[in-house]
């Protein structure tokens, strides 16, 4: 069967999270799906089986419909985990297991979550389900929770066809590319991890799964296993080169995968040099390996854009299949050749809407269909764009979103504390760092390690500020609004 006849079989326009690894699974059987880092091994055939009677546990449970947060380690079992739910008819809610309780209480309350899964062991003792409940790819498969601007996390709505439709292409992949494998140590609440995971099973790509990312344990799978791709975020990439990268063989890599952040030229060259393009008899390895930068978010479920680097156009954004630009200024107009503004994207992935939030929604999607990523971007050639900054007043910590009005919101409710204004701080391993300029009442003995510890205490260690400076007051706008980038300056001066 050659490639596209094969996608055309496992991955028809009729595919939903509830089916496609039992169609995956008539393919590949006993073909290898994942191998975890000290745990277990699974074919096609077992995973789908698993699939099936946690599905049935899952039925029993809820009616169609029917929320189920999803509060379990990250592991490969939390994506199979994801597919049961889907499977009975329900709408899987999976939640970082970095997140504090009450951030997993808020998203429980939210989704008005009708069942949460905390232990494996929950989802055994049911008879296998057969047949998938129906469901159409157009429908809501989904609700994977975002933070937001206005300080809550909201639960992006994503469809099955935002979910699958995207990985289709993988199903096509040459027949060489079988057999390799991809180490991956994502984060499966995160869409990057999810999508990356649902795309190497449709490819037929084996997967070794680390379900906690620390650079030597990548490095040595790497070089021990022989493994041919990585996926990964820019700072996984910056905490490996520290860990010692350039002197491990690293060979066997064919391709380094990078997205959720924007990625270091000069460190994407360091690391297609540590790769080869192939491994011939009596020669060796030769070439560099390939780097392939995506580009996405939540909002449309996984990568909408890869990053290209072409003559003429140079490092430039470049639209998925089956997805379009628009770089818009701020009356919404779209602007020329050249000039720069708000990228709006239109495609199979993005979000129907915001759970029980229209207004939200709303501020997300225009009326037609297009995303407001909140990126802003140089309109280029041939329908490509220059990424140029965040809009959003948003940042990365280690491959994480920080949306800094959320932080803002946990450190004013201190009682000392009367306005917070947070920044990421560039940092070479973590790509940004949160860090707080506060304002505190008159008489207050509140010291910046005090509030360090307060913060800790209330939000995710990604989320926490690092560094706090109080300060008189805030540097502002004519219109008495807060300028982020002189509050950078505020930590570059006090050193």
């Amino acid at each position: 069967m050659n490639p596209f006849a094969r996608a055309r079989f496992l991955l028809g326009r009729d595919q939903t999270l509830g089916t496609v690894l039992a169609r995956l699974a008539s393919f590949h059987g006993g073909g290898r799906l994942v191998t975890e880092a000290g745990g277990e091994e699974l074919t096609y055939a077992e995973a789908a089986e698993r699939v099936a009677r946690w599905a049935g546990a899952v039925a029993e449970r809820t009616e169609p419909g029917d929320r189920v947060v999803l509060a379990l380690p990250n592991g490969y079992g939390l994506l199979l985990a994801c597919l049961a739910v889907s499977r009975a008819g329900a709408l899987p809610v999976p939640v970082n297991d970095r997140m504090r309780p009450d951030e997993v209480e808020h998203v429980i309350d939210d989704s008005g979550a009708h069942l949460v899964v905390r232990e494996f062991a929950e989802l055994d003792g049911a008879a296998p389900l057969e047949e998938a409940a129906p469901a159409e790819p157009g429908d809501v498969a989904a609700l994977f929770y975002t933070s937001g601007t206005t300080g809550k996390p909201k639960g992006a709505e994503l469809s099955h066809r935002a979910l699958i439709g995207g990985v289709t292409a993988g199903a096509a992949n040459p027949d060489w590319l079988f057999g390799l494998e991809a180490v991956v140590g994502l984060p499966i609440a995160h869409i990057m991890g999810f999508a990356a995971l649902i795309g190497l099973a449709c490819g037929g790509i084996p997967v070794y799964f680390l379900p906690h990312f620390r650079p030597t344990d990548v490095l040595d799978a790497l070089e021990s296993r022989r493994s041919s791709l990585f996926i990964g975020v820019p700072a996984m990439y910056r905490m490996m080169w520290e860990a010692g990268a350039a002197e491990r063989d690293l060979r066997s890599v064919r391709v380094w995968i990078s997205g959720a952040d924007a990625m270091p030229s000069d460190l994407a060259a360091q690391f297609r040099k540590l790769g080869a393009t192939a491994h011939l008899p009596l020669i060796g390895s030769v070439g560099e390996a390939l780097f392939v930068e995506g580009y996405g978010m939540v909002e449309t479920g996984g990568a909408a854009a890869a990053k290209l680097s072409a003559p003429v156009v140079g490092e430039s954004l470049l639209p998925l299949p089956g997805y379009s630009f628009r770089v818009v200024d701020e009356a919404g107009d779209e602007v020329g050749t050249g000039g720069e503004g708000e990228l709006w994207m239109k495609g199979p992935g993005v979000l129907k809407g915001y759970w029980g939030s229209p207004e939200a929604t709303a501020d997300a999607v225009t009326d037609d269909g297009w995303l407001r990523s909140g990126d802003l971007v140089r309109k280029g050639l041939f329908g490509t764009a220059t990424f140029a900054g965040r809009k959003k007043d948003v940042f990365m910590h280690g491959g994480y979103s920080v949306y800094a009005r959320e932080v803002e919101t946990v450190l004013e409710e201190h009682p000392d504390v009367l306005e917070a204004a947070v920044v990421g701080l560039p940092d070479p391993v973590k790509g940004a760092v949160p860090a707080a300029a506060v304002r505190v009442a008159d008489g207050s003995t509140l010291t910046p390690d005090g509030l360090v510890a307060w913060a800790a205490e209330r939000l995710s260690a990604y989320k926490a500020p690092q560094h706090v400076l109080l300060v008189d007051d805030l540097p502002r706008t004519g219109t008495n609004k807060v300028q982020k980038k002189e509050v950078i300056a505020l930590f570059d001066a006090a050193g």
